[in-house]
């Protein structure tokens, strides 16, 4: 008789989902996937606004990445109005960005995924949390910690607030530098350098211990998939350049502007879900791909900074090129935070950073898109904008959209690894989630509604119900 099995919710990530797992009669997966249970509905919320006010009330969208939807709506305003912001506000809005990358990478390793590295898939999910690392690595805990503070201090700083910034607008910054604050940011960065030489081989050793303790996270946790980023001077670039897209083998498929992209980025809709799955549609197919740090990796292969370039080649060595196994996702986002401190140093040095930040702007009426590489991938915002600056329409894609159709593949290779003709049920919980938090999917972006927080396994033979798992 068939089997159905269910995670509800997936715990440890942004926002509320549920995964279904279908088991055949004979014991065999049929399907597996995310069911995203919150309602999206920002788009329609922005529709009569004033179009100044979108880097604002973006922001709010998520709490987690609200820098990523602060910036690319500034770049979708700025192409609306067709103007190009100073030199310094663009060095200061990425400096602000590598901050918020710093903190919300930190976070995503060491508190979200950080418990099953550090503590193992197998522990109990009671002391599987930041708490467990603090008593099991005290000092791991401290420096990671730290290192996502001052990655918020940055974004705080030249944000002008930590959470929801503000001080980015269309044509520039509303932010200029003084020495007082020149010489904390060069503090900060130095400090978070300094970190750098105990954390990273520390991350390191611990995914490699998680993949000799679960070989088959390396060995069938492998998900070949096209792959987009955003590439500029051929390198990884999170805010302007051109969007690239590679094929599983790694040959380049398509490279475009952003206001192409609904030429080629079709999205559409599920019936057992509120969230949209992206595909790209070229030459006649419709082809799933991945963004975020592995993929970024992958379509630009060079970041442009000593030490990021000396990991990324040590990373392309373990993993190789195209990188399509879902672990090493945790690595890329590693490499990215060494890359984000050498470039937050360079930015600080930039005597470009000091000079006029902000240019008059005026909305005539058109159409803005803009995007920036979010920390989970590619985000795209897109606004109509009519002759009094009131938004007519808008369309928003994220990278857990983007996502979407790779995570249900993750999902599934971990229900063969760990579930299937497996009795312990909390082999099933903690492989499942761990292989959808390498994505650190974000749901409040996604969709945006309440959800709710009971987590619950149920178990059933033909529409029978068998046994519940609650934790």
């Amino acid at each position: 008789m068939k089997k159905t099995l269910k995670i509800d919710p997936v715990t440890r990530i942004e926002g509320h989902a549920k995964v279904y797992i279908n088991l055949d009669e004979s014991g065999k997966l049929e399907n597996a996937g995310l069911v995203v249970n919150e309602l999206r509905g920002f788009e329609k919320i922005l529709i009569g606004m004033e179009a100044d006010r979108m880097p604002h009330i973006t922001a709010r969208i998520c709490g987690v990445c609200p820098t990523a939807h602060h910036l690319a709506a500034c770049d979708a305003l700025d192409r609306a109005a067709g103007v190009t912001p100073p030199p310094a506000a663009l060095l200061l809005r990425e400096l602000m960005y590598l901050g918020h990358l710093i903190h919300s990478h930190s976070l995503s390793i060491f508190v979200l995924q950080g418990p099953d590295l550090v503590l193992g898939l197998d522990s109990d999910p009671a002391s599987r949390n930041i708490v467990g690392i603090v008593q099991a690595n005290p000092e791991l805990a401290r420096i990671a910690l730290r290192l996502r503070t001052i990655g918020q201090k940055i974004n705080e700083m030249v944000g002008g607030r930590g959470t929801h910034p503000v001080t980015s607008v269309a044509g520039g910054i509303a932010f200029t530098l003084d020495q007082e604050k020149e010489k904390a940011l060069k503090e900060w960065v130095d400090e978070a350098r300094g970190l750098l030489p105990a954390v990273v081989p520390a991350v390191k050793g611990l995914l490699l211990r998680a993949l000799e303790l679960h070989p088959a996270m390396g060995a069938e946790w492998v998900v070949p998939s096209w792959a987009m980023g955003t590439v500029k001077d051929d390198a990884v670039s999170l805010i302007g350049g051109r969007l690239r897209v590679i094929d599983e083998t790694g040959a380049t498929r398509l490279e475009f502007g952003i206001e192409e992209y609904d030429k080629y980025l079709l999205e559409s809709v599920v019936d057992w879900s509120y969230m949209k799955k992206v595909g790209i549609n070229l030459e006649g197919g419709l082809h799933d791909y991945r963004v975020g740090p592995m993929a970024r990796m992958n379509v630009a292969r060079r970041f442009g900074t000593e030490l990021a370039d000396a990991e990324l080649a040590e990373f392309t060595a373990l993993g190789g090129w195209p990188c399509h196994t879902t672990v090493f996702q945790t690595y890329a986002k590693l490499i990215e935070i060494v890359w984000a401190i050498e470039r937050a140093g360079e930015i600080v040095k930039d005597k470009a950073i000091h000079g006029e930040t902000r240019i008059p702007v005026r909305f005539k009426g058109g159409r803005g898109v803009g995007h920036v590489e979010a920390p989970r991938g590619t985000l795209i915002h897109d606004y109509q904008i009519d002759e009094r600056g009131i938004v007519r329409a808008a369309n928003l894609i994220v990278a857990t959209q983007q996502n979407y159709a790779i995570i249900n593949r993750s999902i599934e290779q971990a229900a063969r690894s760990h579930v299937i003709d497996r009795p312990d049920d909390r082999a099933l919980m903690n492989a499942v989630e761990f292989s959808i938090r390498c994505y650190d999917p974000c749901l409040s972006c996604a969709t945006h509604a309440v959800g709710r927080m009971p987590l619950e396994i149920a178990i059933s033979r033909g529409g029978d119900a068998v046994r519940t798992v609650r934790r």
